[in-house]
């Protein structure tokens, strides 16, 4: 599994209802793409949930590389480019996976936490911690699903958990609302460990 995410924090002026109507006409287009797990089209915005800026930020998890780069290399993603100019695209290695109970429901809201893997602490101690932290967040109520994946560049670890309602207690980062859901390949996403 391979995650990924660009982001365009947008000014603070700007009307989010162009981004909603953005998704609401073109998220289908992604509802079939080969080797794509799940995209979650993700916004918050400024003063609600927490959030500090306007921002659209979509969230791609990948069961095959292949597909990945066809959707950056081979027209798919030069639409949001050249609406919005050319984002740096974060890439990860995936860690761990898991399905919550709350699976079939639709996505409402999505908690994106990053930390830095601790010095001092054996890598597979941390990886371990990270499963472990997959499935606690996968357990919480009304949770669809839980990720943890690793930036080994920057030794950055990114938990992503998508929920049917309200974040429940036990979740921290920064919180976006799902605008849509495309999930081809969501059923070929290796649960558990990914080693």
């Amino acid at each position: 599994m391979h995650a990924m995410q660009y982001s365009f924090t947008l000014p603070a002026d700007y009307s989010t209802d162009v981004i909603r109507e953005r998704v609401a006409r073109t998220g289908h287009l992604l509802d079939h793409w080969p080797g794509l797990g799940l995209k979650a089209y993700l916004i918050r915005e400024r003063g609600k949930d927490g959030s500090p800026v306007n921002q659209y930020a979509p969230f791609y998890l990948w069961h095959t590389v292949e597909g990945m780069n066809s959707f950056l290399w081979e027209g798919a993603f030069q639409r949001p480019t050249d609406d919005f100019g050319r984002p740096a695209v974060r890439q990860w290695t995936g860690l761990a996976y898991e399905e919550g109970g709350a699976a079939g429901s639709p996505a409402r809201l999505a908690v994106l936490r990053r930390q830095r893997v601790p010095e001092g602490v054996p890598l597979a101690e941390a990886a371990a911690d990270a499963v472990r932290e997959t499935g606690r967040l996968a357990g919480l109520d009304g949770a669809l699903l839980a990720a943890a994946v690793v930036d080994t560049g920057r030794w950055e670890l990114v938990h992503f958990s998508l929920h049917a309602g309200e974040a429940p207690g036990g979740t921290e980062g920064e919180v976006f609302r799902v605008l849509h859901l495309s999930g081809p390949g969501r059923g070929l996403l290796t649960r558990g460990r990914q080693w």
